[in-house]
């Protein structure tokens, strides 16, 4: 019989021969550049019986010809090999078109808004859209490949919104970053009059201009904590449109859940809200758009052909052998491709692999090496550049030079982390994916794809696209398999349902449990097929049992879940319902401590391994021996022992999760001066991994501080937290112990609109007048830069804790203090709230404990206490 032999050749002239004798024997073939795997799929045995499908890869010859071939016959990675076959097959069956008609924008879209794009032309991808997106409401979700130009269809969505309905459009991406560049795309909007307000975790909330923006940029997570926030409710029912860029991110395990809710919460046919989703990477968008009650347009154009590999290392199974197989075959591919005067991307998946992979790039470009350390950084910059190779990573100081040069092409090869793949836009000619893995966690298909998307773009000037993952024998089936089939969106909520049910009761979407039920049934997970509501039940039961939801049963014997004060905090900070329970439960469980030290260290360890947050801090390799020595000292820089082992010695595991966290506290804590300027280093640590942990845990202390007044917590982690919290958030003023009341007022008198610009002077204007609380004068003039005007700077005064006496005797203390007022009374590890009138005395808790004490906590959150939680009433004059 007749069998079907068809062959994917290289096109170098090695090949010449080879394809001289398949055109002779009427053998069909390909010849594609830079093809690099070596792989049969067949259904010819070794000894040419018949058998069943069958993939035969070899190892790259490029790193060891002589490695034995693997042979995979079970269905699914044989039928892959043959997918993938067939994929680069018929990309190549014509020569690549470079040339595609423009289409005249005005064709589409109104002339008046023809200012407002990049271009007076729509390429095909954006023709193809702007029909759907112009002349009509419904929801939309579209899938386009990288570079197609989705970001111009979703200028055209919020244009809709806009100038055509006169209403407000948001515009959501996953990351800081690309808050950023989208706003640097859309300065030209600002020049043409209309308002765009750039919202993520850095910038302060401006109220009043929120509401007059026309355009919101925001990551999903600050437009989700805008709606929790009362004071935007107005601003946001003028929301016609949300454009969500990366829609596909509903299936990541993070950031999904979240973005789920969001849409639930605005899907539907009769939705006042229009969904524009864009994406490149979803296999199941038709299922998502059902879902939202959407018009899926998936575009099938793309300005440049991209053709994706998977060469094979040998699998090893020792880190050192695996890691110089990938760098040597990352290095060959370099050449390759740059040989032909073309640019290259090369992802790692730590930034010690960066440096490696970067420099043995430089060696086989002929740099002088020899002795060069990739611990020595400027060494290391400065023969990499000299050679045309960039290194890009968060914290690497020459990152923005390594862009600018990769851009104009001082440097063909730019080796960096994952963040570039979602993040800055810098296309290259050739990517390759050195590593499977990013830190501890492997990669998935969505980021492999975003990083292939980088290869040959339009703008760039390139028309091919050369994507490269490098696996081993034991992985290459299943990426094959995985990147045949494309990312299939997956709901993640079930996993945190407690806390998108407490956000929706808190927004005022469910008041009963039959609410939640209906609630379920919005969700994609519940489109997916998880239909029973047993989940729903125990998130309702749990949000009751931990305080956050309190049942409140009507005549009509039916029952109003009502938000308690717990719940709207959690909900308002968004602290995890889950985390927020194994935080009350290990702080009930704690000793009560004897001092401050001991409280800081308890409360920050407790923190730290708690909140997966900050637990799973990610650690470098040649960070890791500096924070382990950081935490035997306890975050003291006088007690660093001897000089921490090199990087190359210390295991992996060398520091446990939270370590990374209690040592940034620690440092706050005990040498806040270091954070006065803008550090490279801290006790051997990089401040670029300290900070974002930084950043990230104030909510979780306020969340505690906030919970003094409730009862909720033991009085001493509310006074702690909020003075170390707020110290930690206003590091950069070096602030000492019992300075968290005189940055509360601080606040207060700055105001959520001007506090991230004002607090710093109010600050250092008090303590050069060694002003160290919140305790002067009522007659005395608002201090300058206060916001306040005269009656709301007088009513501020009178909710602070400063009049607040305590009068301690015969097991009773009497507490005078503000109206409104919470006096938390305890002894050792019991404690109890109360509200009492002037001059009431409160008997301290039946206990025999000789540790006890008292804390006043005002409605507009100052504080004052008595016993050893006194130290957090003021700054000591000795600190």
């Amino acid at each position: 019989s007749e069998v079907d032999v068809r062959a994917l050749l290289p096109s170098g002239p090695e090949f010449d021969e080879l394809s001289a004798r398949l055109a002779a024997a009427s053998v069909p073939y390909r010849r594609i550049p830079y093809w690099l795997e070596t792989e049969t799929v067949s259904t010819i045995g070794e000894n040419g019986e018949l058998s069943s499908l069958r993939a035969v890869p070899e190892v790259s010859a490029l790193v060891d010809p002589a490695h034995p071939r693997s042979t995979w016959t079970d269905n699914w990675s044989a039928a892959a090999a043959r997918d993938a076959f067939e994929m680069a097959w018929e990309a190549h069956a014509q020569p690549h078109e470079t040339d595609w008609d423009k289409v005249a924008a005005d064709e589409w879209v109104p002339v008046e808004w023809l200012p407002y794009l990049p271009f007076p032309t729509l390429n095909p991808a954006q023709a193809q859209a702007a029909p759907a997106v112009l002349n009509g409401r419904r929801h939309l979700v579209v899938v386009a490949p990288t570079g197609a130009g989705k970001t111009v269809i979703g200028m055209l969505a919020a244009l809709t919104a806009i100038r055509a309905d006169g209403r407000k459009a948001a515009w959501l991406v996953p990351q800081r970053s690309l808050t950023d560049e989208l706003d640097r795309e859309l300065a030209a909007w600002r020049k043409l009059g209309l308002r765009v307000e750039r919202l993520s975790g850095e910038y302060a909330v401006d109220v009043p201009r929120l509401r007059d923006a026309d355009l919101w940029v925001a990551t999903t997570e600050k437009f989700e904590s805008i709606c929790r926030a009362s004071s935007l409710r107005t601003a946001l029912a003028q929301v016609a449109c949300v454009v969500v860029d990366e829609i596909h991110l509903l299936g990541d395990t993070d950031r999904g859940p979240l973005l789920e809710a969001l849409l639930a919460r605005v899907r539907g046919a009769d939705s006042p809200v229009r969904i524009v989703g864009l994406s490149a990477t979803a296999a199941n968008a038709e299922q998502v758009a059902e879902w939202l009650d959407a018009e899926p347009v998936r575009v099938r154009w793309r300005p440049t052909r991209l053709t994706w590999q998977l060469p094979v290392v040998p699998a090893s199974g020792e880190r050192k052998v695996d890691g110089a197989n990938r760098t040597r075959l990352v290095t060959a591919i370099t050449r390759r491709v740059t040989d032909d005067s073309g640019s290259v991307l090369v992802f790692c998946g730590t930034k010690r692999n960066v440096r490696t992979t970067a420099l043995a790039i430089a060696a086989d470009r002929g740099a002088p090496t020899d002795g060069v350390s990739t611990e020595d950084l400027p060494h290391l910059h400065r023969v990499c550049t000299s050679v045309g190779v960039g290194i890009h990573y968060k914290d690497w100081e020459h990152r923005h030079e390594s862009e600018r040069g990769f851009r104009e092409r001082e440097l063909d090869v730019l080796v960096a982390t994952t963040t570039v793949a979602a993040g800055v836009n810098l296309p290259a000619r050739a990517v390759v994916v050195r590593d499977t893995v990013i830190g501890r966690n492997e990669l998935n298909v969505a980021t492999v794809q975003q990083m292939f998307g980088r290869a040959g773009r339009i703008g760039a000037g390139e028309t091919e696209g050369w994507a490269f993952l490098i696996t081993d024998e034991t992985e290459h089936a299943g990426w094959q398999a995985q990147l045949v089939a494309g990312y299939t969106i997956r709901s993640r909520i079930q996993g945190c349902l407690a806390d998108h049910l407490l956000a929706e009761a808190a927004q005022g979407g469910i008041h009963t449990v039959t609410d939640a039920e209906q609630w379920w049934t919005r969700t994609l997970a519940y489109h997916q097929g998880t239909r029973g509501l047993d989940a729903v039940h125990s998130a309702v039961d749990l949000l009751i049992d931990g305080g956050y939801l309190a049942p409140l049963p009507q005549p009509d014997d039916t029952t109003i879940l009502t938000v308690t004060d717990l719940g709207r905090i959690t909900t308002r900070l968004m602290v995890p319902v889950l985390v927020g329970n194994e935080l009350r439960t290990a702080f009930a469980a704690q000793t009560v401590p004897n001092n401050p030290d001991d409280a800081e260290n308890v409360l920050g360890r407790l923190l730290a391994t708690t909140v997966p947050d900050l637990a799973e801090a990610p650690v470098d390799e040649d960070q890791r021996p500096f924070v382990a020595r950081l935490l035997r000292a306890g975050g003291r820089l006088e007690r660093l022992d001897t000089t921490p082992p090199p990087p190359s010695l210390v295991t992996a595991n060398a520091c446990d999760p939270g370590d990374l966290a209690q040592v940034a506290f620690a440092l706050v804590a005990h040498h806040p001066r270091q954070f006065i300027r803008h550090r490279r280093m801290i006790g051997g640590v990089a401040a670029t991994i300290l900070n974002p942990v930084l950043e990230q845990a104030p909510r979780y202390f306020g969340w505690l501080a906030a919970q003094g007044r409730l009862g909720t917590v033991h009085p001493w982690v509310a006074v702690v937290a909020d003075d170390l919290g707020r110290r930690i958030r206003w590091r950069r003023l070096a602030p000492p112990r019992g300075a968290g009341r005189l940055l509360w007022i601080c606040e207060q008198l700055a105001t959520p609109l001007h506090v991230d610009t004002l607090v710093r002077e109010l600050f250092a204007a008090a303590r050069v007048r060694d002003v160290s609380n919140p305790d002067w004068p009522i007659g005395q003039t608002a201090p300058r830069g206060c916001q306040l005007d005269r009656g709301g700077y007088l009513a501020l005064l009178r909710d602070r804790a400063t009049d607040t006496t305590f009068t301690d005797a015969l097991g009773q203390i009497t507490v005078t203090c503000p109206n409104g007022a919470a006096v938390s009374v305890w002894a050792g590890p019991t404690h109890q709230v109360t509200t009492p009138s002037a001059g009431d005395a409160v008997s301290y808790p039946d206990t025999d404990s000789t540790q006890r004490g008292a804390t006043v906590f005002t409605r507009r959150g100052d504080r004052r206490s008595h016993g050893w939680l006194a130290t957090y009433d003021t700054i000591s004059q000795h600190t």
